[in-house]
């Protein structure tokens, strides 16, 4: 029988490469919904090549041009945030989070009331949110498979194992575009600049954020918030050649290291298959042409986003969706124009410091609602910290 799977997110790299793995064994497929926003062509092309039951735009105002695009394939189009969460509650085996940003709570809180499976690669629904997720899926049977590539490699290498065991994880950092550019030059660089990753085919936001590391900032709070390990048992290292993911340190003082090429179809085939391993169209490493493995220290001077992270943790509370809603609000302001690439942690760490003061807040009990009217509030003081530097 075949398995019932939405993808919420599916035109952006995670979404496409999930569709790029069911493609090749659409036999086994029967796709409930693909969501998307802006690229109204691309969302109809895979709803229909697929033969989704619904293809739905998070764009109210492009639902005309989805129907025009999906007319006589017989797949019904939708449009709106509400639609998006409303097709993320349609019965499905498997639910694939890969929406950008804090849109992809609500969706992936509504895929984890389901009992069934949600691979988790929309990080923001574990930074924002970590604690109200993990216990709706707790509370609904719902299996959580991690899909960023760091998150799947330690849920491998601790497969088997006692968490009480474990000392410590490292995370790796490819450092970006950035890595090895003087640190007196970075507050110059451009968007363009920021915008190529050296290892990674990734989309424009998740690229900028590897270049200023909020993306690895980001993986540290989800590694506390998925595995519920300590902060202090969370390290990263800058690891050039993006070939090891992630490291599991043990009492015994073995390190058990995830490694594999740089390609995201092995974390999400690991999520669509598992328990099972099955052949994935990805590179096999030939280490002896590949020499050698480098690694170095995370020097937070060049990458503060680090040291706001851990500052971020210890404040707990829903400090999380502080972080995210400040950090996209200065990547917004990064994209257009209207401020530099280091101001963006300078504007983080402002509007991490103002919300402190709203206790009221920050300590509320963790619901929905109340995520969202702090990232409401955080989003209003990013953006006046952002205009106060632009001038």
């Amino acid at each position: 029988m075949a398995r019932k799977v939405s993808i919420l997110g599916a035109t952006g790299s995670i979404g496409q490469n999930t569709i790029d793995l069911i493609s090749r064994a659409s036999q086994e497929y029967d796709v409930v919904a693909l969501t998307g926003a802006s690229n109204i062509a691309q969302l109809a092309q895979d709803a229909i090549a697929l033969k989704a039951d619904v293809a739905v735009t998070a764009r109210d105002d492009l639902l005309e041009d989805l129907r025009r695009a999906l007319d006589g394939s017989g797949v019904e189009a939708a449009a709106g945030a509400q639609a998006v969460t409303e097709s993320a509650a349609r019965p499905a085996d498997w639910i694939m989070s890969a929406i950008v940003g804090a849109a992809g709570l609500a969706p992936g809180l509504q895929a984890a009331r389901q009992g069934t499976t949600l691979a988790l690669a929309n990080k923001e629904s574990l930074v924002c949110a970590g604690p109200l997720l993990m216990e709706t899926a707790r509370g609904a049977g719902t299996k959580v498979m991690p899909v960023d590539s760091e998150h799947s490699a330690i849920f491998q290498a601790l497969i088997g194992e006692d968490l009480a065991a474990v000392e410590r994880i490292i995370i790796t950092a490819s450092g970006g575009a950035f890595r090895d550019w003087p640190i007196e030059e970075l507050a110059q660089a451009t968007l363009a600049e920021a915008s190529s990753h050296p290892n990674w085919d990734m989309g424009q936001r998740i690229t900028i954020d590897s270049a200023s590391m909020f993306n690895k900032a980001m993986e540290v709070i989800e590694t506390r918030e998925f595995f519920g390990v300590r902060p202090d048992q969370i390290e990263v290292i800058v690891h050039p050649q993006s070939m090891i993911h992630a490291l599991v340190g043990f009492s015994d003082g073995a390190l058990m290291a995830h490694v594999g090429p740089p390609d995201m179809r092995h974390a999400i085939g690991f999520a669509l298959h598992h328990p099972d391993r099955r052949h994935l169209p990805v590179e096999r490493l030939d280490l002896a042409a590949i020499g050698q493995l480098d690694f170095r220290a995370p020097d937070e001077v060049r990458w503060p986003a680090l040291r706001l992270a851990r500052e971020t943790l210890e404040a707990g509370g829903m400090m999380g969706a502080v972080f995210n809603a400040a950090k996209e609000t200065a990547l917004d302001r990064f994209i257009v124009g209207g401020l530099g690439f280091t101001e963006m942690s300078q504007v983080v760490a402002q509007t991490l410091d103002h919300m402190s003061t709203h206790c009221d807040h920050i300590d509320a009990k963790m619901t929905l609602d109340n995520v969202l009217q702090v990232d409401h509030l955080a989003r209003k003081a990013a953006k006046a910290a952002a205009v106060k530097r632009a001038g």
